[in-house]
């Protein structure tokens, strides 16, 4: 079995958190980037930004994965994509894509669906290894 580290947005993470309602969430990437790391049913931990950039808090199972347009992964997930409106979330995504960002661009997004999202509390969260960078790379991991 295999499993994923993705570094992930911490209003995200939080927004989920303490949205325990949401069983299923869209783990978007603003590049519109496909995801091929894991199969249906392998997890996806999470790893947080700075300043808890050492720290693995939670996770979730892969369902599938595909690309929309934003607008069309709000309109499916809403409030699943980690924000309380569709304007923060496209903010969110205009923060992280890299380059020149057009505002009123329907960009498209890669949408890591993920089931049975848990997450640890704080004393709880597992520290990463020197290794790991802060901001990435994604990494994944053979378990035995």
């Amino acid at each position: 079995m295999k499993l994923f580290v993705a570094v992930t947005d911490n209003d995200w993470y939080r927004y989920l958190r303490d949205h325990t309602d949401h069983s299923e969430a869209n783990f978007w990437r603003p590049s519109g980037q496909g995801f091929r790391a894991l199969q249906p049913g392998e997890p996806l931990l999470f790893k947080l930004h700075r300043p808890y950039h050492r720290f693995i808090a939670g996770g979730g199972f892969l369902v599938h994965h595909n690309k929309l347009p934003y607008t069309k992964a709000w309109e499916f997930f809403g409030e699943r994509n980690g924000a309380a409106s569709f304007t923060e979330m496209r903010q969110r995504i205009l923060q992280y894509r890299r380059g020149a960002s057009d505002p009123y661009a329907d960009y498209e997004v890669g949408c890591i669906v993920l089931a049975d999202l848990f997450f640890f509390e704080r004393d709880a969260w597992i520290e990463v290894p020197p290794s790991f960078s802060p901001t990435g790379p994604r990494c994944a991991s053979t378990m035995p």
